[in-house]
């Protein structure tokens, strides 16, 4: 059976007549006929009374007609969907990222991205930087987040530079500090976040490169339980700027300059498949996040 036979199956149906119908479908009259004939053959019924001025339905052409117009109007929904997912505003997209980058910088972009693509079904998963780009050379991912991380068949793009920002409590004495130094640092309790991560490699880098031992006196697996700790003045902690942003704002934390030659930072990426076939939210999301960071990302 093929859709030209139902478009004219149903446009026949609905102009109870061949050649009104014909006009509709912009096909010569004796086509639509020969398609309508053949439909009939492959039902093995008549679908139509021919009548001398027009045709009207059979029983069972009157039965057929409902399913065939939930067909064309099936077809046309997916053909809709498809040109969504080809324009980027219908479809599925698929996220890896850090777990800094998940919590406190995607939420802005995929706001964004939502407000022109609602159709868009996304998924977010987090990972350290490595398991990241492992998602994304395994394609379990579109996209992903991290720590710039390079292999032939990715795409790495720097986007921006993560700093580390020493807080602390209202209560602690640094509070009211203009700046201080590592030295000063190894005295006190330090609340370490995610052993696993490279934020804690480039804390203890910090230390060892001065040959200095820091008092780690608290593990913990989480930004925001770190932020809680120093809260309550249990420690002092090193953290990505762009997660104590909102604290430092209310007052809740206090930022201390550290005395440090060069900041203490790490570059975040964009992470994607090199010349793989994007998929229209993929392409729409790349392209703004080029827009925000300002960068030019390879197809």
């Amino acid at each position: 059976m093929e859709l030209a036979q139902l478009d004219a199956f149903i446009a026949a149906a609905e102009c109870g007549s061949f050649s009104r119908a014909a006009e509709v479908l912009h096909v010569a009259q004796p086509s639509l006929s020969n398609r309508i004939q053949s439909l009939e053959r492959e039902v093995g019924q008549p679908l139509f009374e021919r009548m001398g001025r027009g045709v009207k339905l059979t029983d069972a052409g009157a039965a057929f007609l409902p399913y065939a117009q939930r067909a064309i109007r099936t077809l046309g929904d997916g053909l809709f969907v498809l040109e969504g997912t080809r324009e980027g505003t219908m479809g599925r997209l698929t996220i890896a990222t850090a777990p800094a980058v998940g919590t406190y910088v995607l939420p802005r972009v995929l706001k964004a991205f939502h407000d022109n693509h609602d159709g868009v079904d996304v998924s977010v998963r987090t990972g350290h930087s490595e398991h990241v780009i492992q998602m994304v050379l395994e394609d379990e991912v579109q996209v992903g987040f991290g720590r710039p991380l390079t292999h032939p068949e990715v795409c790495t793009v720097t986007l921006y530079t993560d700093e580390l920002v020493l807080v602390v409590s209202s209560e602690h004495p640094y509070a009211k500090l203009g700046d201080v130094s590592v030295e000063d640092l190894e005295g006190e309790s330090l609340i370490v976040f995610d052993r696993t991560s490279g934020y804690y490699n480039l804390i203890l880098s910090l230390f060892r490169d001065r040959g200095l031992v820091p008092h780690q006196q608290m593990y913990l697996d989480s930004i925001e339980a770190t932020k809680k700790m120093v809260e309550q003045n249990l420690g002092i902690a090193l953290l990505p700027a762009v997660s104590v942003d909102r604290e430092i704002k209310l007052g809740t934390l206090h930022k201390v300059h550290l005395d440090t030659p060069e900041p203490v930072q790490r570059e975040i990426a964009v992470m994607y498949r090199r010349n793989k076939p994007q998929s229209g939210p993929m392409a729409s999301f790349l392209s703004l996040v080029a827009e925000i960071y300002a960068v030019q990302l390879p197809r």
